[in-house]
C-alpha cells in the first residue's frame, strides 16, 4: 500500500484531468481575492506627494474626515467618513502657528473660485502664498487693499477689473503680474498638475481671506522654518502649540491639507476592496469550495476501492490532504496574476473617471497576494476534507455500493441549516419590506447571501423539486427526454453542483444591475414630475451671486431660485455617518419644484431650518418639528428644525436647505443652477447657459454614469466569476459520465438521442437556476428598490431576457462540447 503522499502525487501526476476542474476554480477564486484585496490595501496606504504645499516643510489643516465611536465594550470601534467639501482651521490659529520656537512664517492659506466679467474662472489666494507656492512678480508690486496681482492676459498694471467673488462683485486695480510660469495658487487639480498662472489671482492676505465666503477660517495654515530647522522639530512644535485643534503633516502626507479628494478616493477604495470585496470573496470561496467538494465525491468509487484494499479513514483524509497542497498553492499564484489585471483595469478606469487623484499608485504589496493563495489553500484543504470524511469512514463494501448509485439521503446538519437559512431568508425579507431608505438596502443585501446559502445546503432536496416538476414535460420529449428526467431525479446531487453556481450567477448579476435600473427610473420619473420650471441656466463656474435677482427683473419672469447642490453628513448606528444629496434654495423653492410636499411647507425655509426627503426622515427616525443633527459640507455640526418633508428627494435632493445655510462652509458659495418660471431664454442668457426641463434631465443622467458604470462593473465581476465557475462544474459533471454516456452508446442509445439527453439536462438546470436566481433576485430587489425609491423594481425586459439567454447558452455550450468530446 502506498504512503498517503505517494497516493495524492500519482493521483496529480496520472489523473490530472480530475483536479482540473479544482485548479479552474480555485485560480478563479484567488484572482477575486487578489484582485480586490489590492483595492482594499491601496485605500489603507494610498498617498501622493504634495503639490500646492511642496514648498512648505510643515502644514497644519482640520481633519478632512469625520469619527465616530458605536458600540460598547469589547463591540466598541471607531469609524471615518470623508467630509464633502473642506474641513477649516479657525484664523486664530495662525499667530499660534507663527510664534513657536524655529518658525519664520506661517500663512493662513485660503483657496477659492472667483470670476471674470468675461466669465472666465480663476482661482484667488491671498499673496502671502507665494512664499511657498513659488509665484514670483513679472511687473509691478505685491497686492495690497482693494488691488490684485493677475495672470497674464487678465489685465495690466494700473488697470481695473471686476469681479464676481463669494463676497460679491468687487473692483480691483492690478498692481502686478506674475510671471507665466509662476505657481498656481489653488487646488490641485484631479490631474494633480498645477493649473496655469494665469487662471489665478492673488489678493493681500487680508483682502484674500474677508472675500472668501468664511472669512474666520482658513483652508490650512502654511508653517515656513528658520534656516537649520529641522520640519520634523517644528512639527512637534507646532501641534503642541495648536493644542490638538489641527493635523500638522510633512512629507508626503501634506497632500491630506489639500482638500478632500484623497480622503474620498481612500475611502472609495476601501469600501470597494473591503465591503464589495468581502462579498465577492465569500461567493468566491463559497463557489470555489463546491466545486472542490464535487471533484473529490466524483472519485468516491476510487476512495472505496482504496478503503476495500486496506487504506485507513486517516490515509484516505491524508492523501486528500496532500492533493490540496499540491493543487491549491500553484493554482492560488497563478490566480494572481489575472487578479493583478483586474486591479489595474479597475483603479484605472477609476482614476480615468475622475473618482481616485491621479497621483495616487496601485499599491502592489504582496499581502493580497498572500492572502489569495492562502485562502485557496485553505478553502481546497477544508472542503476536500468535509467531502471526504464519508468516504473514509463508511466500511468498504458500503462504500462500493454508495459509489455506483447516489445516496438519496441528505446531511443530518446540512438540512436542518438549509432550513435555517431559507427561513432567515423569509424572515429578513419580511423585515426589509416594512424597513425604509438605507436601512431596506442594507437589510436586503442580506437577504440575497441567505437564500443562497439555503439554495447550497438544500440543493438537492430543490434539484429533486426541479426533476418532479419538469420530469412530466419532459418525457413527452421522447426517448431523450425521458433519459433526462431519469437521470435528473437519480442524481440530484450532481444536478445540485451545477444548479448553485448558476444561482449564484443570475440572482447577483440581477440584484446590482437591475437595482440600478430601478433607482434610475425612479429619479428620472421624479426628475420629471419635480421640475416645473421653464428654464434652467447653468454656468460653468456658477452663477453671479445676484443671479436670481437679476433674472427676476426679466420681463415676464414670475420665479427665479438659484440652487446649489452639495452633499451633507448624518449620523448613522450602524455605518458612522451616511452622505445625503442637498440642495441650498435662495427663496421658497415651490414655484419652480414640485417637491411633492408630504407634510409642512417649503415656504418655512429659514436659516435653522431643514426639510427632508421622507423616507430619510424615517430613516433618521424625524418627523415635521423635531430637531436632527447633520453635518454641513466642511464638517459642521448642526441642529436645524425639520420644517418639510417631501417624496421626490432621490431625483432632486434629499435634504433642502436656505441657501444661507450653506454660507461659509462651503469652498464655491455660487450657484450651480438657476431655475426660471416664465420669461424668455434670450432675457437669460447672459447669465449662462439656458436649457430647458428635458436637456436638464439629460444633464443629471450623465451625472448617474458613474454609478451605473460602478454597478455594472461590480455585477460582471462577481456574475462573470460565478458564470465561469457555472460552465466548469458543468464541464466537469458531463466529463465524469463518459462511461455512463459510452453505456448508454452500448445499449443501443444513438448518439443523436444521447446529445439530446444532454441537452434537455442542460435546460433543466439552467431554467431551474434562472428561475431560483430571478426569484432570489426579486426577494432582494423589492423590498430594496421600495425602501431606496417608494416604487417596485425595474426590470428592463431586454436586458434581463440577455441575461438569461446567455445563462442558456452557457450552460447548452459547457454541455454541449464535452460531450461530444466523450463520445468520440
Amino acid at each position: 500500500m502506498p504512503r498517503p503522499n505517494g497516493l495524492a502525487r500519482a493521483a496529480v501526476r496520472f489523473k490530472p484531468s480530475a483536479f482540473a476542474g479544482t485548479f479552474v476554480a480555485l485560480l478563479l477564486a484567488a484572482a477575486v481575492i487578489s484582485g480586490c484585496g489590492l483595492l482594499l490595501q491601496t485605500g489603507l496606504t494610498a498617498a501622493v506627494p504634495p503639490a500646492r504645499y511642496a514648498g512648505a516643510p510643515v502644514v497644519a489643516a482640520a481633519d478632512q474626515q469625520l469619527h465616530t465611536t458605536i458600540g460598547r465594550g469589547e463591540e466598541r470601534r471607531t469609524l471615518s467618513a470623508a467630509v464633502p467639501d473642506r474641513a477649516r482651521l479657525d484664523a486664530s490659529l495662525v499667530r499660534a502657528a507663527a510664534g513657536v520656537p524655529g518658525a519664520a512664517h506661517a500663512v493662513g492659506d485660503v483657496s477659492y473660485p472667483v470670476r471674470a466679467t468675461s466669465g472666465a474662472p480663476l482661482t484667488a489666494s491671498g499673496w502671502g502664498s507665494a512664499a511657498f507656492t513659488g509665484t514670483r512678480l513679472a511687473t509691478g508690486t505685491a497686492p495690497g487693499p482693494g488691488q490684485a496681482v493677475v495672470g497674464t492676459g487678465h489685465g495690466r498694471v494700473g488697470e481695473r477689473i471686476t469681479l464676481h467673488t463669494p463676497a460679491g462683485e468687487r473692483a480691483f486695480t492690478v498692481s502686478g503680474v506674475v510671471a507665466p510660469s509662476g505657481t498656481v495658487p489653488g487646488e490641485a487639480p484631479p490631474s494633480g498638475s498645477p493649473a496655469p498662472a494665469s487662471a489665478a489671482v492673488w489678493f493681500s492676505d487680508g483682502q484674500a481671506l474677508a472675500l472668501s465666503g468664511h472669512p474666520r477660517t482658513v483652508d490650512a495654515i502654511a508653517v515656513l522654518p528658520t534656516k537649520g530647522t529641522d520640519p520634523a522639530t517644528l512639527a512637534a512644535q507646532v501641534e503642541r502649540a495648536l493644542h490638538g485643534k489641527a493635523q500638522v503633516h510633512t512629507g508626503d502626507d501634506r497632500s491630506l491639507a489639500e482638500g478632500a479628494a484623497l480622503p474620498a478616493a481612500k475611502e472609495l477604495l476601501i469600501g470597494l476592496g473591503g465591503s464589495f470585496g468581502g462579498t465577492a470573496t465569500l461567493v468566491a470561496v463559497f463557489t470555489a469550495a463546491g466545486t472542490v467538494a464535487l471533484s473529490v465525491g466524483q472519485r468516491s468509487r476510487e476512495f472505496a476501492l482504496l478503503r476495500a484494499i486496506g487504506a485507513t479513514p486517516r490515509q484516505l483524509r491524508r492523501s486528500v490532504a496532500t492533493e490540496s497542497l499540491l493543487v491549491a498553492p500553484v493554482a492560488g499564484a497563478l490566480g494572481c496574476l489575472p487578479g493583478l489585471a483586474l486591479a489595474t483595469w479597475w483603479f484605472g478606469q477609476l482614476k480615468e473617471k475622475g473618482a481616485i487623484p491621479a497621483g495616487v499608485r496601485l499599491d502592489t504589496g504582496p499581502l493580497p497576494f498572500a492572502a489569495a493563495v492562502a485562502a485557496a489553500l485553505l478553502t481546497a484543504l477544508l472542503a476536500g476534507l468535509a467531502a471526504a470524511r464519508r468516504p473514509s469512514r463508511i466500511e468498504p463494501g458500503r462504500a462500493l455500493a454508495e459509489s455506483q448509485v447516489e445516496r438519496r439521503a441528505t446531511g443530518r446538519i446540512r438540512t436542518p441549516l438549509g432550513i435555517l437559512a431559507l427561513a432567515g431568508g423569509v424572515t429578513l425579507t419580511g423585515v426589509a419590506a416594512q424597513a425604509s431608505g438605507e436601512t431596506a438596502a442594507n437589510t436586503a443585501l442580506g437577504v440575497v447571501m441567505l437564500f443562497m446559502l439555503a439554495v447550497a445546503l438544500l440543493g438537492p432536496l430543490l434539484a429533486r423539486l426541479c426533476a418532479a416538476l419538469v420530469g412530466l414535460p419532459l418525457r413527452a420529449a421522447g426517448a431523450a427526454g425521458h433519459l433526462a428526467a431519469a437521470n435528473a431525479r437519480g442524481n440530484a446531487r450532481r444536478l445540485a453542483s451545477a444548479l448553485t453556481p448558476i444561482v449564484l450567477a443570475m440572482s447577483f448579476s440581477s440584484t446590482l444591475v437591475f437595482l440600478h435600473t430601478s433607482t434610475d427610473r425612479a429619479a428620472e420619473h421624479q426628475q420629471h414630475a419635480g421640475l416645473v420650471a421653464d428654464h434652467v441656466v447653468t454656468a460653468p463656474a456658477g452663477l453671479p451671486a445676484d443671479a436670481a435677482a437679476r433674472a427676476a427683473r426679466a420681463p415676464g419672469v414670475t420665479a427665479a431660485v438659484a440652487v446649489q447642490h452639495t452633499a451633507v453628513l448624518f449620523a448613522d448606528d450602524d455605518a458612522g455617518f451616511l452622505s445625503a444629496t442637498a440642495q441650498g434654495v435662495s427663496a421658497d423653492p415651490t414655484p419652480v419644484l414640485d417637491l411633492d410636499v408630504r407634510t409642512g411647507t417649503l415656504a418655512a425655509l429659514r436659516p435653522g431650518t431643514v426639510a427632508l426627503d421622507a423616507n430619510l426622515a424615517a430613516a433618521q427616525h424625524v418627523r415635521t418639528g423635531d430637531r436632527l443633527e447633520l453635518r454641513l459640507p466642511d464638517g459642521t455640526r448642526t441642529e436645524p428644525l425639520v420644517v418639510a418633508t417631501y417624496g421626490r428627494g432621490l431625483g432632486l435632493s434629499e435634504v433642502t436647505l436656505p441657501a444661507a445655510a450653506l454660507t461659509g462652509h462651503v469652498t464655491a458659495p455660487y450657484a450651480t443652477e438657476l431655475l426660471v418660471r416664465g420669461g424668455e431664454p434670450a432675457a437669460l442668457a447672459p447669465l449662462g447657459a439656458v436649457t430647458d426641463a428635458a436637456g436638464w434631465s439629460a444633464d443629471q443622467s450623465r451625472d448617474r454614469a458613474l454609478n451605473a458604470w460602478a454597478n455594472t462593473t461590480m455585477a460582471a465581476v462577481l456574475g462573470g466569476f460565478a458564470a465561469v465557475a457555472a460552465v466548469n462544474t458543468l464541464v466537469m459533471t458531463v466529463l465524469d459520465r463518459r462511461r455512463e454516456l459510452r453505456t448508454l452508446r452500448l445499449v443501443g442509445t444513438t448518439r443523436r438521442q444521447v446529445l439530446r439527453m444532454i441537452r434537455w439536462e442542460s435546460l433543466l438546470v439552467t431554467g431551474a437556476g434562472v428561475a431560483l436566481g430571478t426569484g432570489i433576485a426579486l426577494a432582494t430587489l423589492v423590498p430594496m428598490a421600495n425602501g431606496l425609491t417608494g416604487e417596485g423594481p425595474y426590470i428592463p425586459p431586454l436586458l434581463y431576457g440577455s441575461f438569461a439567454a446567455a445563462t442558456v447558452g452557457l450552460g447548452l455550450a459547457a454541455t454541449a462540447l464535452p460531450a461530444r468530446a466523450a463520445l468520440r
